[in-house]
């Protein structure tokens, strides 16, 4: 009996020195090879850059010849642009939050009504953290993408355009040290 006992101890042992082996920092094991994102999309821009505040429907352009993400207005004109060298994290970010749906039933003055707060929907965003080069400092860009697919096709591409490293499902550059040099 002792001998059955001490063997499964001895495996769990075993099993939790086999799971706590140390990982390398920044490699994913998720790439997943996904088509390129299109070289113009629709995007919502909610804020971030210094001297846009408000926010705006337009058009996200990927300008390979230049080497910047280009934002477009409602008007088809150029809002701004950022150099891909000046990226330094691209990532997704979600939000859920109580669609309108959700917010008239909830107001109906009926039993039961206030389960309408249960109506939930996710708002996915393009977050572009960056190093602006015109004013020396650093900024964050949200922009609005309803599609998933097109959200992790857009931060794969601008990824990989601009030579950033990936770390699950964001893509960041890595700080080059006084030691690396």
């Amino acid at each position: 009996m002792k001998k059955i006992i001490w063997s499964i101890c001895a495996a769990f042992l075993f099993a939790a020195a086999v799971n706590a082996q140390p990982r390398p920092v920044g490699t994913s094991t998720m790439t997943v090879a996904r088509a390129a994102a299109p070289p113009m999309f629709e995007a919502k821009y909610e804020g971030g850059l210094f001297g846009f505040n408000d926010r705006e429907v337009g058009m996200i352009k990927l300008d390979d010849e230049n080497q910047r993400l280009v934002f477009f207005g409602k008007d088809k004109k150029e809002w701004f642009g950022i150099p891909y060298k000046s990226l330094l994290v691209v990532s997704p970010s979600s939000k859920s939050v109580t669609s309108t749906a959700g917010h008239v039933v909830r107001n109906i003055p009926l039993p039961g009504a206030a389960l309408g707060g249960l109506i939930k929907e996710k708002k996915r965003y393009l977050v572009v953290q960056f190093d602006d080069p015109d004013v020396d400092a650093k900024g964050v860009i949200n922009f609005k993408i309803d599609d998933k697919d097109l959200l992790e096709r857009v931060i794969q591409t601008l990824g990989q355009k601009a030579n950033l490293t990936q770390r699950g499902d964001a893509y960041y550059r890595p700080r080059v040290r006084r030691s690396d040099i």
